[in-house]
């Protein structure tokens, strides 16, 4: 089987290689990158004006399958993920049964073995994500998850935490650590700050984020184990971890795109379609975000990709779920808040969606060289489109990003050497 992607503009962020180039791809892999390139029977793409880059990889989203089929499926998330340029993502534990023993992370694997997206099993780092006891990482690794985590309940107990960054060290497992305290936090809808005030709620104070993005560098400086800090929503955070990067401690670290375009005024216009963990924060924080992307203390882009059904948002803001989806938006987003007001390169960005997650979670994905798997995204970066929920491929429509105009469209995703996409 053989592709060709004709004329596309290549970025390689890795090897700092770029400009027009023809690529083939053949049996999964990348065959030959390089100038008029005309094999016999391959499938032609012309890619005039378009850009070529590995397929992006999203190491944080929620795929709801098992337990959660109302909100999501593994089939209809690995749609979205392919209409938004993925060609990997990696799945959150926090499902019914929690992900946190070989059986389930068969049971995931089982249900993307078809050709689409490639699906990343995130296993629990503890059982039942009750923050107590450990689960087998050993286990979990040999069965095909690829990092552990108990995104969504913070692990409360630092013992626990200390535990678990050795344990999964020694596997060769990432932890990706939701950092805030519970007792803090509870369950309530928005930031602490001048909103939660004007709506006469309780709020999320920033510090119980800052103080667990502490607690988790402190412990990854003690014991050599690298920890992966989730959706980082402020400008402190940013400064904790830039720090302790700055002083070699193994601590990389994500935010999403509603962190650096949306503060907290958000929620006061869309209601519970703006209510996210952790939520959105001010526009000091926004702006503390974009300059831990710039200056490369912020490693990657995710989307903590969150579908909930409509009739779940539909409640009042105090009693909704968080969240919102994300795959089917994030590089167009990314490209018009970043890289079409100048303050990244596109290089810069895709970095940060392919290669960066990919070698976080330590798998072979992520970069677009001969040899490598065929996976790639095809994208217009200056294409203008208006956001239409009700067209999502997935199920959720809850996104605070209906209605807007974006400029950057994909217009193939191919896995393994297949267009899985076509935009």
């Amino acid at each position: 089987m053989k592709l060709l992607i004709r004329q596309g503009r290549f970025i390689d962020p890795v090897g700092g290689i770029g400009g027009v180039m023809d690529i083939l791809l053949e049996d999964g892999r990348v065959a030959v990158i390089g100038s008029n390139v005309d094999p016999d029977g391959a499938e032609i793409i012309e890619a005039e004006n378009l850009i070529v880059s590995s397929g992006l990889v999203d190491m944080h989203v929620h795929l709801r399958d098992p337990g959660y089929t109302h909100k999501e499926t593994i089939e209809t998330g690995r749609a979205a993920a392919a209409a938004g340029g993925f060609t990997a993502v990696a799945c959150m534990p926090n499902t019914r049964p929690v992900c946190d023993d070989a059986e389930v992370v068969a049971y995931i694997l089982d249900k993307a073995k078809t050709p689409g997206t490639r699906v990343l099993p995130i296993g629990a780092l503890t059982i039942n994500e009750d923050g107590e006891k450990l689960t087998d990482a050993a286990a979990l690794r040999g069965a095909g998850a690829v990092a552990l985590s108990d995104d969504g309940m913070p692990v409360q107990n630092a013992n626990v935490m200390r535990d678990g960054l050795m344990k999964a060290s020694r596997q060769h497992l990432t932890v990706l650590s939701h950092c805030e305290d519970k007792d803090m936090v509870k369950n309530y809808a928005v930031n602490e700050g001048q909103v939660s005030r004007a709506l006469g709620i309780h709020g999320r104070p920033a510090i119980a984020e800052e103080l667990m993005v502490m607690r988790d560098a402190m412990l990854a400086e003690e014991t050599g184990a690298a920890v992966h800090i989730c959706h980082v929503s402020t400008a402190k955070s940013a400064a904790i971890i830039r720090n302790y990067k700055h002083k070699g401690v193994p601590i990389t670290c994500e935010t999403c795109p509603q962190y650096f375009t949306l503060t907290e005024e958000e929620v006061q216009k869309q209601g519970t379609m703006a209510r996210v963990n952790p939520p959105l924060r001010t526009k000091a924080d926004v702006e503390g975000i974009i300059a831990a992307l710039r200056d490369g203390t912020i490693d990657a882009i995710a989307t903590d990709h969150a579908p909930h059904s409509a009739e779940e948002k539909a409640k009042p803001l105090e009693d909704a779920p968080s969240g919102m989806v994300g795959l089917e938006t994030a590089l167009a987003v990314t490209l018009t808040a970043l890289y079409h007001t100048g303050k990244l390169t596109l290089s810069d960005i895709l970095r940060k969606m392919t290669i960066n997650p990919a070698s976080i979670l330590r798998v072979p994905y992520g970069r677009l060289a001969i040899g490598n798997p065929a996976d790639v995204v095809v994208f217009d970066p200056d294409e203008v489109w208006e956001v239409e929920p009700e067209k999502f491929l997935s199920m959720g429509r809850n996104t605070p990003f209906g209605g807007r105009r974006l400029k950057g469209k994909v217009k193939y995703t191919i896995v393994d050497g297949r267009i899985v996409y076509r935009g």
